[in-house]
Parts: C-alpha cells; sequence; structure tokens
C-alpha cells in the first residue's frame, strides 16, 4: 500500500511525523479517511479516535479540537490534544469524566454547561482509546 507523510502538531509542539498508509480522524462533518494521493482538504477537527496505520499496524489515539489539511500529498493535523492510546492515564481519564458529569450537573449556565460537555466528551474519547 503506498504511504504518504503525516505530521501531528499540538501545542506542545511535533508529536509525530513518520511515512503512514492511511489516517481516519473524526472531522466536525464526520469520520474522515486520508490515503496516500488524497486530494488538498482541509477540516475542522472533532473529538473522539483516530486511526493511524503504520506498516500494516494501526495505531489509536484521542483527538480534540484542532483541525487537518491535505496539500501537496502531505497530511497535517493539528490538534489542541493528541494522545497515543499507550500514553493515556486511564485512572486520570476517569476521574476527569466522573468530574465532567458532576460539573454538568452542578451547572448554574449554558457557558458551564457546554465547557463541562466538551471536557466530558475528551474524558470519554481517551478512555475510549486506552481500553482498546
Amino acid at each position: 500500500m503506498k504511504s504518504f507523510n503525516l505530521k501531528v502538531v499540538t501545542p506542545d509542539g511535533l508529536a509525530f511525523d513518520k511515512e503512514v498508509e492511511s489516517l481516519l480522524v473524526r472531522t466536525d462533518d464526520g469520520d474522515v479517511e486520508f490515503l496516500a494521493g488524497h486530494i488538498d482538504y482541509m477540516a475542522s477537527l472533532g473529538t473522539g479516535r483516530a486511526r493511524i496505520r503504520q506498516d500494516g499496524k494501526d495505531r489509536f489515539a484521542s483527538v480534540s479540537g484542532g483541525f487537518v489539511t491535505v496539500s501537496g500529498g502531505e497530511v497535517k493535523l493539528v490538534a489542541i490534544t493528541f494522545e497515543f492510546g499507550e500514553d493515556i492515564d486511564l485512572e486520570r481519564a476517569r476521574a476527569a469524566r466522573d468530574e465532567a458529569k458532576a460539573a454538568i450537573s452542578s451547572a448554574k449556565d449554558e457557558k458551564a454547561v457546554a465547557l463541562a460537555k466538551a471536557k466530558l466528551r475528551r474524558a470519554l474519547s481517551r478512555i475510549d482509546v486506552a481500553e482498546m
């Protein structure tokens, strides 16, 4: 299978820069899979699981926020958060889930509810990936 260069950048810097066969990621419009030769593209990222296929093996990460672009055959994923499953602290993710649920229950306004729901989505994504 043909490969392409994938760069993943977070606020902490370059998180991944390798040749891969595919990237499946959640955008705000749904899941999109990128293969070698994909047309130029840009989309904002949602919160969810990403799958990177490299050397015929799948590796999963939790991703939230940012955008993905394809330009000249290179794919760049610029994410607010990006964590491979093996790097996720499952107990911390579960604690964040519980805190977010409590924050939703005690929120006093719509802004607080929206923030707590975003934290809950991020925690649930991290738990999903870590438990794979």
